[in-house]
């Protein structure tokens, strides 16, 4: 892998971060979500909630897919890294991510989010 496809690879993440951060800006008045507050939220704001959950899968797949192996093949990690949770607790061990259990929660959220909401109420429900 060249140092120019790892920074291609940086771009793609950042611009996906920028967007996340535009529509968390545009959505911070109605945080915390509650049923109600997604319920009250106009046709823009959803577009706008649905902009952000497109970009963290977006981010977390481009991250997942491309950036992470890159990162394991610039810093010539060795081993044996067949599955996606190996890479993970060997890229924890580096430092490149503070935690493998944590990318995992964070994928785990974004995959539920993506498949119940917004027609399951209980998903909805954010406050505790």
């Amino acid at each position: 892998m060249s140092v120019e496809l790892y920074n291609e690879i940086l771009k793609i993440c950042q611009r996906h971060t920028d967007r996340m951060r535009w529509s968390m800006k545009q959505i911070q008045p109605h945080i915390p979500f509650t049923a109600n507050t997604l319920n009250d939220l106009s046709d823009m704001e959803l577009a706008v909630l649905d902009q952000f959950s497109t970009r963290f899968s977006k981010l977390q797949d481009t991250m997942g897919e491309k950036l992470f192996p890159a990162v394991l093949e610039l810093t010539k990690e060795q081993g044996n890294l067949l599955t996606f949770v190996d890479r993970l607790h060997r890229l924890e061990k580096i430092g490149a991510i503070p935690s493998a259990d944590d990318w995992l929660l964070l994928r785990e959220m974004r995959n539920a989010f993506s498949h119940e909401y917004p027609d399951d109420l209980a998903l909805q429900r954010c406050d505790p």
